[in-house]
Parts: structure tokens; sequence; C-alpha cells
């Protein structure tokens, strides 16, 4: 994975598992065995799944003697939303415009339906 922060994060968030791992755990620490349970992989795999997650910084693993419980980190996700912040204005005025362009196109419509009565 790359060196910088914000591409190993999205590079973790790439997977649809990780990411449903992640949801997973934003409800509350969870162990392997209960992490791999939806998923129909293997235990090896779901590890594998939570070493990029463990080295991109989104999860921890603690040890309470045999039980070993992985936490959601969020300051990873954090610095992804303020990376994504930056282009809101632009996509905030291509939804604005598109809206002028409905409400465009309903004003056109409601024009020619009441020309052809």
């Amino acid at each position: 994975m790359p060196d910088d922060p914000l591409s190993t994060t999205f590079g973790a968030l790439a997977d649809p598992t990780r990411r449903a791992i992640l949801a997973r755990l934003a409800d509350g620490a969870a162990t392997v065995n209960e992490l791999a349970e939806p998923f129909d992989i293997s235990l090896q795999a779901i590890s594998k799944h939570l070493k990029v997650l463990e080295r991109a910084g989104l999860i921890t693993r603690g040890r309470d003697a045999q039980y070993r419980p992985c936490h959601l980190r969020a300051g990873p996700l954090k610095e992804v939303t303020a990376w994504l912040e930056r282009y809101r204005s632009f996509w905030e005025e291509s939804f604005g415009q598109l809206d002028e362009y409905l409400i465009d196109l309903q004003e056109r419509q409601r024009n020619n339906d009441i020309e052809s009565q």
C-alpha cells in the first residue's frame, strides 16, 4: 500500500468486506469469530482483512485473556471526511444546477400540456 495515510485509508476502504467489518465495529468491539460470522469466507481471509484495516489505523486489536476484541478507530475516517469536504461546494453547485434544470423542464412540460389542450 502507498505510504501516505490518506491513500492507505482509501485502499483499506476499497473492499466491501472491510467496509462491512468497520460498520459492524461501529456498533462496538467484536472478536474475529464474531466479525467473520456474516461472511462466507475463511477466518484466515477475515484475519487478512483485519491486518489491512489495522495497518491503515482503522482498527485496533486488544487482548483480554483469550478474548482479542477488535475496536474501531475513527481518526483516519475523519481525515477522509476532511479531504472530501473540499469538494462539497462543487457538488452543491452541481445539484443546484440540476434543480434549476428540472424546474425548467417541468415548466416546459406544463406549458406543452396546456398548449395541447
